[in-house]
């Protein structure tokens, strides 16, 4: 009977995602009808910049401001916004799917696309700026971008044999999110940007390493040094020049205008949509890598924010207890009100970008330091509070029987503390488990981000997202089902 209910809601949501009624047109023909509309964008991209300027206008103009130009299309065609402003080949790439969907003949404005370095690195910057050169020279920069927006298949760049690499790795930093110029296909990052980095690459004799971010976060990346470049479709501008620097522009391109125009887009069957979302292209491997890096991040971050917790939790208590330990107790109150205070997201970026800026470390090892050290303080705090809820009998009890303070702690206390605090330190793994879903931020594909790179291929938001979701909910049941094993097992020996 539980199997069916199940099934029924299931069916339900399914039906729901394809009942929904077919939105009105746009009410934009122009740029001149922007003003007082909803306009979405991708964040600080060149669209954000311009766009702005008709943010707090008097006719109410709202921008809606995105991660990725998926989602500003996603809400477009769900009537959230009005329209989009953003780069005409991945407003082609979008359109090409969604016939609902149409791009003013009227452009938004010219832009043309650079290599980002940063602003110490003069003589990468002149190094690449040569080789850039080389192959607008002998034409492999225009056949890189006619094979991807005009579908030239008689060319697709190769490195040439031979190459020794004896330069080292050239690391690109980019958001495969932005088809034609980078993309995945066939569980690899592709596009324009990608061979035209490849191809720079080679003229240096170094080994291109690809790392996928959110937009935002390219520049702070080569900033401090985790990449060499930020490739992304870039435009140049005074704002962005303040603080890194920009090769020669190797191809130019324009913003445009999506709206609604009211056809009917009909809707994939339940069977096609799986197949474009898992099959086609292997793309269920994102899942599996995605699903891999979660599970050990939160395993690993889980062992160290309990190994924290225990120790802060012990010096909290016996500070309270025995008034004894005032530095480390200090150390420790700083410690618990700033990880407490502020946002996992934002620790995880200062851990990355700021303490590991200049080491060259693995991101599963940031990822499972900041989510470690996020849980730590709150484990400390649930320990030390089931750590003092215990009557104070048990102490006096157990030092009445000649045992120190130490041992005390260790066979009498904590052991208890620990059947207490069970439910509360279960309901902390589960949230830590569900916070390594921002670990994209750094560019770690974890689970979160694998269903995002689907989507972002795709243009489909049910299948990944619902995945995703079901896969973290099945984990958290098994963690349920785990810990309410274990109470029962605790509760056996009470009798």
């Amino acid at each position: 009977m539980k199997k069916l209910k199940i099934l029924c809601l299931f069916a339900f949501v399914l039906c729901l995602t394809g009942c929904g009624g077919q939105m009105e047109p746009s009410d934009i023909s122009s740029i001149d009808d922007l003003e007082g509309k909803k306009i979405g964008v991708q964040l600080n991209t060149t669209g954000d910049i311009y766009v702005s300027d008709y943010e707090g206008d008097e006719a109410g103009t709202v921008i809606e401001r995105y991660n990725k130009g998926n989602d500003a299309i996603s809400s477009l065609k769900n009537g959230k916004i009005d329209c989009v402003v953003i780069d005409e080949e991945p407003a082609k790439a979008f359109i090409k799917r969604n016939s609902d969907l149409s791009i003013l003949e009227e452009e938004f404005t010219i832009e043309e696309y650079a290599i980002c370095v940063a602003k110490e690195n003069t003589q990468l910057c002149d190094d690449i700026n040569k080789a850039l050169g080389e192959l607008k020279e002998d034409g492999t920069l225009q056949k890189i971008i006619d094979h991807y927006i005009n579908g030239d298949d008689s060319f697709r760049y190769e490195s040439p044999e031979g190459i020794s690499y004896e330069n080292g790795t050239l690391v690109m930093a980019t958001n495969a999110a932005f088809p034609p110029y980078e993309f995945y296909e066939n569980n690899e990052i592709t596009g324009i940007d990608a061979d035209m980095a490849t191809a720079v690459a080679d003229k240096l004799n170094m080994k291109l390493e690809i790392e996928d971010m959110e937009f935002d976060s390219i520049i702070n990346a080569v900033q401090s040094g985790k990449a060499d470049i930020g490739v992304a479709g870039m435009t140049v501008t005074e704002d962005r020049l303040k603080n890194i620097n920009f090769t020669d522009t190797y191809t130019t391109a324009k913003q445009v205008i999506v709206i609604r125009n009211g056809e009917y887009n009909p809707l994939l069957s339940i069977k096609d949509s799986f197949y474009q979302n898992f099959i086609e292209d292997n793309r269920y491997a994102y899942i599996l890598k995605g699903l891999r890096n979660t599970l050990v991040i939160a395993l690993l971050a889980v062992l160290l924010g309990v190994a924290i917790g225990f120790v802060i939790s012990i010096i909290r208590a016996t500070h309270d207890k025995t008034g004894k330990l005032k530095i480390l107790n200090f150390l420790s109150r700083v410690y618990l009100t700033i990880i407490r205070g502020t946002p996992t997201m934002i620790q995880l970026l200062i851990i990355y970008y700021v303490i590991f800026a200049s080491a060259n470390v693995s991101k599963i090892l940031v990822a499972v330091l900041a989510f470690g050290i996020n849980s730590g303080a709150y484990v400390a705090e649930i320990l030390r509070g089931g750590i003092m809820s215990l009557d104070i009998g048990q102490f006096e009890g157990a030092r009445s029987l000649g045992l120190t303070h130490g041992q005390t702690m260790r066979y009498v206390i904590l052991p208890q503390t620990i059947k207490n605090t069970l439910p509360a330190l279960a309901n902390e793994f589960i949230v830590l488990i569900k916070e390594t879903a921002i670990s994209g931020y750094i560019g770690l594909q974890d689970l979160t981000m694998a269903g995002n790179i689907i989507r972002g291929n795709t243009y489909q938001a049910f299948f990944p997202l619902i995945t995703v979701a079901c896969i973290y909910l099945v984990i958290v049941l098994i963690l349920t089902a785990g810990v309410n094993k274990l109470e029962r097992s605790l509760k056996k020996n009470e009798r």
